[in-house]
């Protein structure tokens, strides 16, 4: 009985062997078919002369090269504009330190620029208007009598000033200032030789007239 066992063992075909004996060796040995292809693709590639590839090259894949901050930044500044140096090299530190490349910092640049140049504008006009406001109502040379008043100023102007002085007080705006005002206006009293306002003041009570074009007048060339 034995050897009828053994000989039924030996003789037995593939397809009856037990399935559980089947998966055990799987277990064991690992996937054999998966094993066989792998060495023949590795037979394959010596006999090529080449390395064999990763069982996972087809699912790896080179990232794409990122785009770094450049050496140094060169900026275009909007037309009719210039950027102050300054500003710039430490606008560039930060840029460089977040390694940005040329063209998101220049997006950057472009998109907050305009926006801080409003900003510092409107800041300006409403310190200009802040002077002219507090000149209007200054106690020594403003309220009802202040374009008769602005015409004494603008004798002392017209007597010391340059037409570069004028300039700077029209194009800085510190000619609202109460102050420069006063200083103009206590001049131009010392200067008087009597007391018939012209000018401004003569000019004046044909009609009302704004700060602006007191100012104006009393500025011009």
């Amino acid at each position: 009985m034995m050897e009828a066992a053994a000989t039924t063992t030996e003789g037995a075909s593939p397809s009856s062997v037990p399935d559980t004996v089947a998966a055990t060796a799987d277990k064991l040995y690992g996937d054999t078919k998966a094993t066989a292809t792998q060495g023949q693709q590795a037979a394959d590639a010596a006999a090529a002369g080449k390395e064999p590839a990763p069982a996972d090259a087809a699912k790896t894949e080179a990232p794409a090269e990122a785009k770094a901050a450049p050496e140094t930044y060169e900026f275009k500044a909007p037309e009719g504009r210039a950027f102050d140096p300054e500003v710039i090299a430490e606008y560039s530190k930060v840029a460089k330190e977040l390694n940005l490349s040329q063209e998101a910092a220049q997006r950057v640049l472009d998109t907050v620029g305009p926006k801080l140049a409003e900003r510092q504008a409107a800041q300006i006009e409403a310190v200009r208007n802040g002077w002219a406001d507090s000149s209007k109502a200054d106690k020594e040379f403003g309220g009802e009598k202040l374009s008769e008043n602005l015409g004494v100023a603008k004798r002392a102007l017209d007597q010391f000033g340059t037409s570069e002085l004028r300039a700077l007080l029209n194009e800085s705006g510190l000619g609202n200032h109460p102050e420069v005002i006063r200083f103009m206006y206590r001049a131009g009293k010392a200067i008087s030789e009597d007391k018939v306002i012209t000018g401004a003041a003569a000019t004046a009570k044909s009609g009302p007239k704004s700060f602006a074009d007191l100012a104006d007048a009393l500025y011009a060339t």
